[in-house]
């Protein structure tokens, strides 16, 4: 994860939470410092630690924080996954901003662990889909690579996917595809979602770098990829989730995109819990 993009997003997320200032620290002198540490409530993967750091020291420098696991670990409840030492107000002011990033990130990761894990295959990766939520792409998307999955485009602006209405607008998928490499660098991929076997033959014929397999069933699936050439990659997708994976498992399609792995996904339940440093006595 790039660390400059991910502090310019946390600077604004913690302003969102914060504003001008925290009001509930007026209860804090500078001197009132604490020991944090951060811990699961269920068992899962984590991702997203570094952000801890990242976090705390765009707040204040004097901070320090210590990670305890890296990211892609699988952690049990009860386990302490980050310490933070500093002043308290400092801490509690980045308290529940971090740990809503952390959680939606742990939960991200745990549940594409567990599709890596349901499908159990040497040649089939696991993929997100740009089915994020608005603001965190960059971070879903990293703890599905921390979950054991992979990423699939970005965004709109570093592949090419044809998809139904593209088709349809285009005229045909011959003609969509010619249009694209016509207009794009070479480096631009190329891909097309089918949904008949007639629409594959023509994909195959146009050579993309990829085509998709779009609501298929596994049977049809593992047809069509004995279609398809070496050259092109095979992609399967929609409605394919965490209880349907196994299913897919021999198929032979070289990547499945699931959607639910950041549009669909439920938090980590992780906390935060606060020990005080004892003020030193005044001796008189």
């Amino acid at each position: 994860m790039n660390r400059l993009k991910a502090e310019q997003a946390l600077t604004q997320f913690l302003l969102e939470d914060i504003g001008d200032r925290d009001v509930s620290s007026v209860l804090f002198d500078r001197t009132d410092t604490g020991e944090a540490l951060v811990r699961m409530k269920q068992s899962g993967v984590v991702a997203g630690l570094d952000c801890y750091e990242w976090g705390y020291h765009l707040l204040d420098q004097s901070v320090e924080v210590e990670l305890l696991k890296q990211d892609g670990d699988r952690v049990e409840t009860g386990e302490a996954i980050v310490k933070i030492t500093g002043p308290i107000a400092s801490l509690l002011a980045g308290e529940r901003t971090l740990l809503n990033l952390i959680q939606r990130m742990s939960g991200v990761a745990t549940l594409t662990a567990k599709c890596v894990e349901a499908l159990n295959s040497d040649h089939t990766r696991i993929v997100d889909t740009r089915k994020t939520t608005p603001g965190l792409r960059m971070f879903e998307k990293y703890a599905v690579r921390a979950g054991g999955g992979f990423n699939h485009r970005n965004g709109l602006y570093d592949a090419v996917m044809l998809k139904d209405n593209h088709i349809a607008a285009a005229g045909s998928i011959t003609e969509a595809v010619k249009k694209v490499r016509d207009s794009l660098g070479h480096m631009t991929m190329i891909e097309v979602e089918v949904e008949t076997q007639q629409q594959l033959m023509e994909a195959i014929d146009a050579r993309p770098d990829t085509i998709m397999f779009d609501n298929q069933k596994p049977e049809t699936i593992r047809r069509w990829v004995q279609l398809v050439p070496e050259t092109i990659r095979t992609e399967a997708s929609g409605g394919i989730d965490l209880e349907k994976l196994s299913e897919y498992r021999n198929t032979g399609v070289d990547v499945i995109s699931i959607g639910a792995l950041t549009h669909s996904v439920s938090n980590l339940d992780i906390s935060m819990n606060l020990s005080i440093s004892p003020k030193e006595a005044v001796i008189s």
